[in-house]
């Protein structure tokens, strides 16, 4: 028997668990992302990164870190735009990523390796913990989703035995966390105020921008689910199938964005804003580098790259699901 946070950590980050090892992501994978969908996600970015350095929030070497890269694309489409927008940020600029995987940190340096020869070195280290900077841009595609949560009905905490869920356990901080939440059942994320810290901790001042799923109220229901070939299966459907998919398919749950506020701003970090993707990305001047690809490209190459960069702000794709929130430290 464990509590449903230990029983999800096995399944995600566990010794054989689904993010120990590299996995596709896009279409050959069992979901999509932002950054599978198209490069100006990261280009876009870029050129927030650059908006950044040039308003002064942002030194000219400061360290531009992405936390949980999977394969390092998202950071490398960042790399790749501050080359074409203002290559000199790249002799001065310390690029990181954050991976607590051995496996995944070798397939970041090859492709690093692959992409930029040595004209970019990539730092990695293991946690947050490891860093200490000055200054920093601190950049997550779906990392708050990804954190072990436990599951809260009608004032229990589940436990987990031989896949089975039972809501039988008294858990104090859960219950404060329902509470303060206005929920009388769905998902309690486990490890918000840790991570907010160790960011806090590990750089004297920065900016932190993540995007994910969700809401800033917490849903008044459970919205825990399995994401297998791009099929959505409900974690609650059949005991069988979480058996057979245990740590061989992505597990995730909307984002409670207040709790992540709170975090934060217990951490003495101040909360920014919350937006749409859609909105976060044309604030930042997706559609501007569209029109550059448009100028210099051609037509032909910017209608391509238009059809990719629409499923990032169409809201009936991920524009409007998706969320943007911003945090800063001064």
């Amino acid at each position: 028997m464990s509590k449903f946070s230990e029983y999800m950590t096995d399944w995600l980050y566990g010794e054989n668990g689904y993010y120990a090892t590299y996995k596709n992501i896009g279409k050959s994978g069992d979901f999509y992302t932002a950054v599978s969908t198209s490069k100006f996600f990261g280009g876009t970015i870029a050129k927030h990164i650059i908006s950044l350095v040039s308003s002064g929030f942002l030194k000219e070497d400061a360290v531009i870190c992405e936390i949980g890269a999977h394969h390092g694309y998202f950071l490398a489409d960042v790399v790749e735009f501050i080359y074409t927008l203002k290559p000199q940020l790249l002799e001065t600029l310390h690029f990181v990523i954050i991976e607590r995987f051995d496996d995944l940190q070798e397939h970041q340096r090859k492709y690093f390796e692959e992409s930029f020869g040595d004209v970019v070195s990539l730092t990695q280290y293991k946690s947050l913990k490891e860093l200490q900077c000055e200054n920093a841009f601190f950049i997550a595609n779906e990392i708050f989703d990804a954190f072990p949560c436990e599951l809260y009905f009608k004032d229990k905490t589940a436990r987990v035995d031989g896949h089975n869920v039972e809501f039988d356990v008294d858990n104090a901080w859960v219950k404060e966390k329902a509470d303060k939440y206005f929920k009388d059942r769905g998902e309690i994320a486990v490890g918000y105020e840790e991570f907010a810290k160790e960011m806090s901790a590990a750089c004297g001042k920065f900016e932190f921008m993540s995007f994910d799923y969700g809401e800033m109220a917490a849903r008044p229901d459970f919205s825990l689910r399995i994401y297998e070939k791009h099929n959505v299966i409900p974690f609650f459907d059949e005991k069988s199938k979480r058996e057979e998919l245990f740590a061989k398919s992505d597990i995730t749950y909307d984002v409670t964005f207040a709790h992540v506020k709170d975090a934060y701003e217990e951490a003495d970090v101040k909360f920014v804003a919350l937006k749409t993707q859609m909105v976060a990305l044309i604030d930042m001047g997706i559609l501007d580098l569209l029109e550059m690809v448009k100028e210099k490209a051609g037509e032909k190459i910017y209608k391509q790259e238009l059809e990719k960069a629409k499923m990032l702000i169409m809201p009936n794709f991920l524009g409007e699901r998706f969320k943007m929130i911003k945090f800063r430290k001064n």
